[in-house]
This record gives structure tokens, sequence and C-alpha cells, in this order.
């Protein structure tokens, strides 16, 4: 009894053995590699039909089921495989994705110069703002009394203050300012803005020739006003006539004249 036990576990095991055994089927192993990589010939099919196409084998595997099968190309990456199709609408989609980045990039990068260039905020960056009117507008963004008032002299200063001149041409200026600040900081384009500079620019230009001629007008009144009470002052002494008299009196004013 345990002879046969012991021949029955012998046989089992034996059994298990030959089940676990490799197999190694050419037409399968061949068509794994042809539906993948290896180049598509119907005459490399395993099982082949045979002479007089009498093979069983061939007619188990194709014939009853597929005859067609191993006529049709079924390579994912063949010239029309699904992998190939795939692979060429990712590459049509990258370039499609590539085209919109591009012409995202486009519509940022104008954005962002029109922004520049309208902003407000970033009119000071601009070239013909740094290079030009920056220094021509600077005695109006700068402007105080000591400016003003300071080349001109104690009596002048004083001339100008009295008779309102000097508040005029600051309230001019003030509102001057005023305006050319609201076109340094209001959201236009950089054409409409480097207009509004020019005129600006202009409007000071007449501005400033105005108070250099009432400045020069006064100094030149405090001039005359001066040497018409040296005149009234001095004596004037009557000798003797003689015909010199007339010369001497005439050469005497123009000395106090300054001719």
């Amino acid at each position: 009894m345990k002879k046969l036990i012991a021949f029955f576990a012998f046989a089992l095991m034996l059994s298990t053995g030959f089940a676990q055994e490799e197999v190694y089927d050419k037409a399968v192993v061949h068509q794994e590699q042809r539906m993948v990589f290896l180049q598509w010939n119907q005459n490399e099919f395993d099982p082949k039909a045979g002479f007089l196409d009498l093979n069983p084998y061939y007619w188990l595997v194709w014939g009853l089921f597929d005859p067609n099968y191993h006529k049709t190309d079924l390579r994912p990456l063949s010239a029309t495989g699904p992998q190939t199709q795939r692979l060429a609408l990712v590459a049509a989609q990258n370039s499609t994705d590539n085209k919109y980045k591009l012409h995202s990039d486009t519509v940022r990068n104008t954005a962002l110069s029109n922004i520049a260039e309208t902003s407000g905020y970033l009119s000071d960056a601009d070239p013909l703002w740094f290079l030009y009117y920056a220094q021509q507008f600077s005695p109006l963004l700068n402007y105080s009394a000591a400016t003003l008032l300071g080349p001109l002299g104690t009596q002048v200063s004083a001339k100008l203050v009295s008779e309102g001149l000097y508040s005029w041409y600051t309230n001019q200026l003030s509102m001057l300012k005023e305006r050319l600040q609201g076109a340094r900081t209001t959201d236009m384009d950089r054409g409409s803005r480097i207009l509004a500079y020019y005129r600006l620019l202009k409007e000071y230009q007449v501005l400033a020739g105005v108070w250099a001629v009432r400045t020069a007008a006064a100094a030149k009144d405090i001039s005359m006003t001066g040497q018409l009470q040296q005149v009234q002052v001095s004596k004037m002494t009557y000798g003797v006539w003689t015909p010199g008299t007339d010369v001497q009196i005439a050469n005497r004013v123009l000395i106090q004249a300054g001719l």
C-alpha cells in the first residue's frame, strides 16, 4: 500500500513537472514579433497551407476561422497602423499647439507693448521724454520763488510782486504744470501724449517769453526812474553865458544819461 501511494505521488510530481515545461510555438512567436516590429510578409505565417493546401494545421489555425487574417497588415507601426496614426495625430496636435502658443505669445507681447505705450505710469520711460522733454520742462516742473525772482535782483523782484506780475506768472505756471502732469499720468497712446507735450511746450515757451519781456521792462523802468531822480536832485549852476556853455551843458546831460 505504501509503495502504491509513493508511486502515485511520484507520477503526480512528474506530471506537474511536464505541465510547467516551457512551450515554444514558432507560429506564436513569429506572430507576436510580426505584430510589433518585423516586416510584414504573409508567406512567413505558420503553419503554412502546404502541398495543395492540405495541411490540417493550416486549416485549424487560419482556414476555418479567418483565412484572410494573414493577408492584412495589422502592425501598430505600419504605414496605416493605429500607432503610426496616433503618432501622426500627436505630431499634428503638437504643431497646432505650437501655433496657438506662438499666436498667444504674439498677442501677449502686443498687449504688453500697447500697455507700455499707453500707460501713464510708464511715461517717464519714454525715450523722447527722457532725452528731450524732461530737460525742456524742467524749469516748469521745478519752479520756485528762488528760481523765478532770485536772478532779477531785489528792486525788480519787489516791483514784480507789488504789481501782481509775479502772482499772475505763478498762476499760469501752476495751471500749465497741472496740465503737463495730466498728460504724463493719463492713459493714452504714445502719439497723443507726444503731441500734448509739444503743445504744452509751445505754450510754456510763449509764457516764458512774456515773463522775460515783463522782467526786462521792469528793470528798465527802475533804471530810468533812478536816472530821472538823479537828474532832478542834481544842482544846476548858472554862470556867465559863453558860446561853449551850451556844449558843456549838452555833454553833462549825456554823461549823466550814460550815453
